[in-house]
């Protein structure tokens, strides 16, 4: 509650159901990594606040680059983070925004449009804005009794299988018995992922006793890395730093290899960025067993998912989680819940969903989309009247995250040729 609400107004509180998925994922990375990995689940939420002093902000996220507009209907959120997205607000709004100062007019012609009209035009341009509970729950969640027993799925969406916990994610078993149960220490972890939520879920995989490599394009390495540097040393300190230049066939390939060898990877791009690349995640999970095969565990962790229509959305973690309506609200209406909430819960739930898909068996795609994740959870909040106010906190540190690239030479060279 200390990093939601209005700056000037109590704190608020979170739907119990956040709470309940949070300890249970925190409890399965527990479980299944022996207490290697064990965490608070809840302090997960705030380490980056924690480390970046950021505070409550009400329709201001704690990071500063995303509002809660008001809309002639309902509420938008408007992430501008990227210079990209200022200069596309004009296409979007239809008018000429200034750059220096772009939210007057965003107000202005929000609020005299609907917001399910803005909301798909930013879909067209790819914008990250969403409008208030435009989301919905994910399709499926897995139960222990299909997990044996799935059926070779058709399609990587098909099979309604996935880990035994039931986590509110989207997974399919691509191939019955392709593969046995696999411990994670020692597992090998491709992390392709950038930010916090894919980050978080490779993390918590080296703690628990992985060997996890962080793949950048050197041309575009992880924006975290314009963060504040203690976060980003706590997300991937304790792992192995490769670079590749992705717009070269040499690249490309080194990045198959990579991946080829990997026994989970983690990834956090939209499924056609890869798919240009000649990188399909159901296609190499279906290939035979053996070795170079491919991947057991494959993590994709997306704003809204990899199915048809949401594939192409873009959403940083407080859009995602207005895209589900996962918000705080008060009688002044919504405001953010904590600090980007679908990134540190989503990287939890896909550690927890990687280590019981290993300690299950086979292939696996896991859909971990961030805005029918926190619609899973939406809800109305628990009272905080009277509770003490507990202010963010981080794990310490451990290691500084190495330089861009600075194990590169070494991995290639030990995979095979």
């Amino acid at each position: 509650m200390e990093l939601t609400g209005r700056p000037d107004g109590p704190g608020l509180g979170a739907p119990p159901a956040l709470v309940d998925l949070v300890e249970l994922a925190a409890g399965v990375v527990d479980r299944r990594s022996g207490g290697r990995a064990a965490v608070d689940g809840l302090a997960l939420l705030g380490e980056r606040a924690a480390l970046g002093n950021l505070t409550r902000r009400g329709t201001t996220s704690c990071g500063g680059s995303t509002r809660l507009v008001r809309t002639a209907d309902s509420w938008l959120a408007v992430s501008l983070a990227r210079p990209d997205d200022v200069a596309a607000l004009g296409a979007w709004l239809c008018i000429d925004v200034p750059a220096d100062d772009p939210w007057p007019a965003v107000v202005r012609m929000a609020a005299e449009s609907d917001a399910a009209t803005l909301d798909e035009r930013a879909a067209l341009l790819g914008l990250p804005i969403a409008a208030l509970g435009s989301v919905g729950p994910p399709a499926t969640a897995a139960t222990a009794a299909t997990a044996a027993t799935a059926a070779i799925a058709a399609t990587a969406a098909t099979a309604p299988a996935g880990p035994a916990f039931g986590l509110p994610i989207d997974a399919a078993c691509l191939r019955e018995g392709a593969g046995s149960p696999h411990s994670i220490e020692g597992a090998s972890v491709v992390d392709m992922s950038s930010l916090w939520a894919g980050p978080l879920c490779g993390q918590l995989l080296a703690a628990a006793g992985a060997k996890v490599v962080k793949v950048e394009s050197s041309a575009r390495p992880d924006g975290a890395r314009h963060g504040p540097p203690a976060f980003f040393d706590l997300m991937n300190g304790p792992k192995l730093s490769v670079a590749l230049d992705l717009a070269t066939p040499a690249g490309r390939r080194d990045l198959q290899r990579l991946i080829d060898a990997a026994d989970v990877v983690i990834e956090s791009a939209r499924p056609r960025a890869l798919e240009q690349m000649g990188i399909v995640a159901a296609n190499l999970l279906r290939r035979p067993a053996g070795p170079g095969a491919g991947s057991q565990v494959w993590a994709s962790i997306t704003s809204h998912g990899r199915g048809p229509g949401r594939g192409e959305r873009v959403g940083f973690g407080d859009v995602a989680a207005v895209a589900g309506g996962l918000v705080a609200r008060d009688d002044e209406g919504p405001c953010f819940l904590a600090d980007a909430v679908t990134d540190p819960v989503a990287g939890l739930v896909a550690a927890a969903a990687v280590l019981e898909a290993l300690a299950v068996g086979g292939r696996w795609l896991l859909d971990v989309a961030m805005a029918p994740l926190a619609a899973a959870v939406a809800g109305p909040a628990f009272g905080v009247d009277g509770l003490p106010a507990q202010p963010p906190r981080a794990r310490q540190v451990v290691r500084a995250a190495p330089p861009l690239g600075s194990d590169t030479d070494t991995v290639l060279r030990g995979l095979p040729a």
